[in-house]
């Protein structure tokens, strides 16, 4: 009898386990409301076909043309149009498993935002998760010391967001050189960090020093 209740338990142990979320998992089962150009049986035919090798790009409701471009167990990249695509990596927490939607789009300088679900798809507060940086995080020495010219020749900051999924690490990349007059950036380019890079403790991204 104590044979039987050891396995149990080991069976008990395990399934949390056997029950890990993957990304195209989560793909396919968010809400309409999360990907509003694609419905759910459209995803279940890009991961299909990703998985067989193939390039076939799927009808959104736009009519316009919507494919995966990257799919590993913990991420998935999908290419919604010409001009936008999305980002789902799942990240591991000792509360249980979060999932990051990166949506990035060209203003015409790529530019990001990033929300966090539970793995039911309920939004979570994210500020205790994600700070989005400021321009004290974006300048450099140099930058600091010239603060004033910074802020008053960029109106505001565009960086596209990329979660590792092996690592887990989310770097913002600066594209203001796609913005700005060549001149002008070039003249603040020393002022500004190219990208910054955060670390997932389990818990939030924090920045690189």
């Amino acid at each position: 009898m104590r044979k039987y209740i050891f396995i149990f338990m080991l069976i008990l142990g395990a399934m949390p386990v056997w029950a890990q979320l993957t990304a195209s998992e989560a793909f396919a089962s968010a809400p309409q409301g999360v990907f509003p150009l694609l419905d759910k049986n459209t995803r279940l035919d890009m991961v299909d076909y990703y998985r067989n090798g193939m390039s076939t790009a799927s009808q959104n409701s736009l009519d316009g043309r919507s494919m995966i471009t990257e799919m590993t167990p913990e991420s998935i990249t999908v290419k919604m149009t010409d001009s936008s695509a999305a980002q789902l990596a799942v990240l591991t927490s000792p509360k249980g498993q979060i999932i990051a939607l990166i949506n990035t789009v060209a203003t015409p300088g790529l530019d990001s935002n990033i929300r966090f679900y539970d793995s039911e798809w309920r939004l979570l507060d994210g500020s205790g998760i994600f700070s989005k940086p400021d321009w004290k995080e974006w300048m450099t020495a140099a930058g600091q010391e010239n603060s004033d010219e910074v802020t008053m020749q960029v109106p505001f900051m565009l960086s596209s967001y990329r979660i590792d999924p092996v690592t887990s690490r989310l770097t913002l990349t600066n594209n203001l050189s796609r913005f700005l007059d060549k001149e002008v950036y070039e003249s603040l380019s020393s002022y500004l960090r190219p990208s910054l890079t955060y670390d997932w403790t389990g818990k939030k991204f924090v920045l690189q020093k």
